[in-house]
This record gives C-alpha cells, sequence and structure tokens, in this order.
C-alpha cells in the first residue's frame, strides 16, 4: 500500500472521533433535558455535571482533530 494513501486512511478514521464526540454531547444532553423537564427543582444541582460531561466529550473529539490533522500534515 502507499504510504499516503495509507496516511489519508488512518486521518479519516481518525476523524471518526469528532462524529463520536457530537453524538457523546447528543447522550448527555438529551437525558438531562427530558429529566429537567420532568423536575425543574433538580435540574440546577445537575447542570454543571452536564456541562463536565459536555467538556469531556468535546475534548476528546478535539483530541481526534489533533491526530487526523497530524497524520495528514507532519511526515
Amino acid at each position: 500500500m502507499d504510504p499516503v494513501a495509507a496516511k489519508y486512511i488512518g486521518a479519516g478514521l481518525a476523524a471518526i472521533g469528532m462524529g463520536a464526540a457530537a453524538i457523546g454531547v447528543g447522550l448527555i444532553f438529551g437525558p438531562f433535558l427530558s429529566g429537567a423537564l420532568r423536575n425543574p427543582s433538580a435540574s440546577d444541582a445537575q447542570f454543571g455535571r452536564a456541562f463536565i460531561g459536555a467538556a469531556l466529550a468535546e475534548g476528546l473529539g478535539i483530541f481526534a482533530f489533533l491526530v487526523a490533522i497530524l497524520l495528514l500534515f507532519v511526515k
């Protein structure tokens, strides 16, 4: 296999992590909003935890993006 082709395939596979991060954020905030609508008094206590989970999911997405960029542009 050509090394350049392998580099592009690896970068494409690493970019899957960005889509997984978007799915993860949706899976965090969907149940949070559902629970907040059912019990609004408890939503204030859980709001910070939802943001921490979203930040961790987005951090993994940014890491996947960084790996894809490094695979593409570093020799």
